[in-house]
């Protein structure tokens, strides 16, 4: 170029065109137009004469440019200049206060110049008939007009936001501040151009981005003065940054710390918008210094709330911070959720609100396993452990040793019930047990206790539970035992069983069914329905006599009757041999404890001695058991006697008898029976096969009375008619099943047999239809096979006449040459069914 440039700008998507166009202009007072051609750069001077170009801006197919006279807007397409927009009236001077030219979309041009924004729309012309044909395309018209009480440095368009959300410079630390507008607006259509028309586009809402320079003196507005101080340049203000609206109202403002602004004048600043990924930015350029401006996000709002120590809306912002928002900004001097929460609770312990510094130590230390630490500690320091417990976590993340055992030793002292509580819910692993099982048995120690829990201590009760849970969680179930027996805890069956601690309990058999007996009495009286054979104590005794020695849990339990009897009826119900060792015993306890039970037993076992159970059934007059043990030993004549003077049972003799199954002990009976006609009665209803009715009738004497005898004869006949009709109504039947029987055997054994083509012979696996065809045997088995595989069956006579009928050939003969020839096939076939006779053989094998 020739001259200084004053502006370029380049068309656009200049990297991708051929044309390569740009235009510029300086102080030359030309606007130029440079493209690119075959021979080189073609220069196109758009405008000349009026003055330095001040800015041009170039946007899709429309170029505008500022000079001394105003703004001109030139169509690339039309060629052709399509408006002219003057300076403002009363304005400085344009090299002192440069105009700003901003394309905030295809057809919407912000004009900043002076203390005046101007918006500009362009729109289509209308075509009309009467339009005159050289008129260009497009029309321009003025919807806006804004004066501020400032000068404008630069203007770009700033999407709306909600009221809290301001513009902030990032190297500006002070908290955004708003005042009164004082901008006077004015919103009127285009003295240009009053036709009607349509924009090219929608333009989106927005609002202004000012870049405001307030001038140190308005002196240079009025005539030149004499005065030399006047004259002289004065400091100037800091540069703002200001939100206009569209209503022309100032959201916000904000001053920027420029190094070096005193000495800098409006030309010497430059705001321009960039691109950050999509975000919204602004720059802004000076002499020194280079400003990166973006908007007021959430994170501004929070670290403006901590630094007035409002932590915890703070907190609450920043929970509500998207995935995007939350990860911007990172880098020094930011501050996160974490460091909130620190400061947030460092400022409630310092003033005394440990409740809900506690309450938030799970949001802010988190994962975090050495900030936990350090806090849990500071509540110890303060003595506020009751407070953070509460919170301290077990898991994820798991702490160090000391705290868990500084909180368990806390509990030990103030709380053991807590401490217990704490010990079955915390997970083995996060402490050491040893250590807390020492500091638990010193307390104990201290403290008073007997072996009984009624006389327990309520504290040592407890300190006994937590060392039995503690020795249960280090593996020692073994010295846990004696803890669980003497607080009579029901799982203590549990422990034995899971940790197979039998041979630990051998010599504490008593107190074990002691405790089991007193949780039982404890449910009677709650109410619950529970059976004394149910004992857990005695079940455990039984299923692991190889553990527990029968013989040492029945010297235990030789002071306690009852208990006994318990124990070896529950061995004699799993297996009668296990207590015959001690069966007399047993028969003794069963007839004091469960009389009526001692009739099975005496059935059900062979061990005990009959006449050591006879005298216990007799010192306790047990007639029944009595009568069964004379039966045993052989005196039945004295059990019968027993029976029917002690008992007058005359069923009971009669059972007694059909047991006993000998004649003399019927023939006691009847003699017994003559002089008693109950007696008489009761046989003669009951009689069976067993006596012969009419020998007990016959020895009925003269003249005896005896109720009911007539009706007990009618019921012998009765019973004998009934017993005849039944044997001939059985007779009946079974002749009849025998002739159906009979006949459907004949009908299958006679009747035909279908033989597929490919049926094949048992023996040999031949074919049985082939040609020429042999002689095929079907037998009263329905079995079919080659005659020549029968014993025998090669010396049979030539078939007379044609083939079998039903085999695929033809013929016929007479029945008698049929019957004829059958009987000379029956003496030959020696062995009959050859396939029977093979499975009669392998059966015999």
């Amino acid at each position: 170029m020739k001259r200084p440039m004053r502006t370029v700008n380049m068309e656009p998507g200049f990297a991708k065109k051929s044309t390569r166009a740009f235009v510029c202009g300086g102080m030359a007072g030309s606007l130029v137009l440079h493209e690119k051609g075959w021979l080189g750069h073609k220069e196109t001077v758009l405008h000349t004469g009026e003055g330095p170009i001040w800015s041009v801006r170039w946007r899709d197919r429309l170029i505008a440019w500022a000079n001394d006279l105003g703004v001109k807007i030139y169509d690339t397409l039309s060629q052709s200049r399509i408006t002219f927009i003057d300076r403002p009236p009363d304005s400085p001077r344009a090299d002192l206060f440069k105009s700003t030219l901003h394309w905030q979309d295809n057809s919407t041009l912000l004009i900043a110049w002076a203390d005046h924004i101007k918006v500009a729309r362009v729109r289509a012309r209308p075509r009309t008939a009467n339009s005159p044909a050289n008129l260009p395309p497009l029309l321009v018209e003025i919807t806006a007009v804004f004066k501020l009480d400032c000068m404008i440095a630069g203007i770009v368009p700033h999407p709306l936001a909600s009221p809290t959300c301001a513009i902030h410079p990032s190297v500006n630390t002070s908290a955004p501040h708003s005042r009164p507008a004082s901008v006077s607006g004015r919103s009127t259509p285009s003295t240009h151009n009053t036709a009607a028309s349509a924009p090219l586009a929608s333009p989106a809402l927005t609002t202004f981005l000012v870049l405001a320079y307030t001038t140190p003196d308005t002196s240079f507005l009025t005539e030149v003065t004499e005065d030399r101080a006047q004259q002289k340049r004065q400091a100037a203000e800091r540069p703002e940054l200001r939100i206009i609206s569209r209503a022309g109202e100032e959201l916000s403002a904000d001053l920027l710390s420029i190094q070096g602004f005193e000495k800098w004048t409006c030309n010497d600043y430059v705001l321009a918008a960039i691109d950050e990924g999509g975000s919204e930015g602004y720059v802004v350029l000076s002499p020194k210094d280079l400003v990166v401006v973006k908007p007021r996000d959430k994170r501004d709002h929070i670290a403006w709330l901590v630094e007035r120590e409002r932590y915890e809306e703070a907190l609450d912002e920043m929970e509500h911070l998207g995935a995007d928002e939350a990860g911007q900004g990172e880098g020094e001097g930011t501050i996160n959720a974490a460091e909130i929460g620190q400061r947030y609770i460092e400022h409630l312990v310092a003033e005394g609100n440990f409740a809900k510094a506690a309450k938030l130590c799970p949001k802010v230390c988190g994962q975090d396993a050495k900030r936990w630490e350090d806090w849990i500690f500071v509540f110890a320091q303060k003595r506020q452990m009751q407070t953070i417990i509460p919170y301290v976590p077990t898991e994820s993340p798991k702490l160090g040793h000391l705290v868990y055992e500084m909180v368990l030793a806390y509990f030990l002292t103030h709380d053991r019930h807590a401490l217990l509580q704490t010990i079955k819910t915390w997970p083995k692993g996060i402490y050491d047990i040893s250590a807390v099982i020492v500091a638990v048995q010193s307390e104990l120690d201290k403290a008073p206790s007997t072996s009984t829990t009624a006389r327990t201590a309520p504290e040592a009760a407890i300190l006994m539970e937590c060392l039995a849970e503690l020795y249960t969680m280090n593996r020692q179930p073994g010295k846990a035992l004696p803890y669980f027996l003497r607080l009579r805890r029901p799982n203590v069956f549990d422990l034995i069983r899971e940790h197979n601690l039998f041979t630990a309990v051998q010599d504490q058999v008593l107190l074990l069914v002691e405790f089991d007996q007193e949780v039982m009495e404890n449910r009677r009286k709650e109410g619950q329905d529970v059976d004394d054979s149910q004992s857990a104590a005695i079940q455990l005794l039984v299923d692991h006599t190889h553990s527990i020695p029968i013989g040492r849990v029945v010297q235990q339990l030789q002071g306690r009757p009852y208990y006994l009897f318990l124990y070896l009826d529950a061995l004699f119900k799993r297996d009668p041999y296990l207590a015959s060792d001690f069966a007399d015993s047993q028969v003794k306890l069963c007839a004091e404890y469960a009389p009526p039970r001692l009739i099975d037993f005496l059935r059900a076992s062979n061990y005990y001695s009959l006449e050591r159970a006879y005298n216990v059934c007799k010192e306790r007059d047990l007639v029944p058991e009595m009568v069964f043990l004379l039966g045993r030993m052989g005196n039945n004549k004295q059990a019968l006697t027993l029976i029917i003077e002690r008992l007058g049972d005359v069923n009971r003799a009669i059972d007694f008898a059909k047991e006993q199954n000998d004649d003399d002990l019927w023939e006691d009976l009847l003699k017994y029976s003559e002089t008693r006609p109950t007696f008489i009665r009761g046989l003669l209803e009951n009689v069976g096969a067993e006596i012969d009715p009419i020998r007990l009738i016959r020895r009925i004497k003269n003249g005896l009375e005896i109720p009911g005898l007539k009706e007990a004869l009618i019921k012998i006949l009765h019973d004998f008619n009934l017993q005849i009709s039944l044997l001939d109504g059985c007779q009946t039947i079974l002749e009849g099943d025998c002739t159906d029987f009979a006949r459907r055997l004949q009908r299958d054994q006679s009747s035909g047999y279908f033989l597929a083509g490919k049926t094949l012979c048992p023996i040999c696996s031949k074919p049985l239809q082939r040609f020429p065809q042999s002689l095929v045997l079907l037998f009263l088995c329905r079995h079919v096979v080659h005659a020549s595989c029968c014993s025998g069956g090669d010396n049979l006579p030539h078939q007379p006449g044609h083939g079998l009928a039903g085999l695929g050939l033809t013929g016929g003969r007479s029945l008698s040459g049929k019957i004829a020839f059958t009987a000379v096939v029956r003496a030959k076939i020696e062995q009959g069914c050859p396939v029977c006779h093979k499975k009669d053989e392998g059966d015999r094998t």
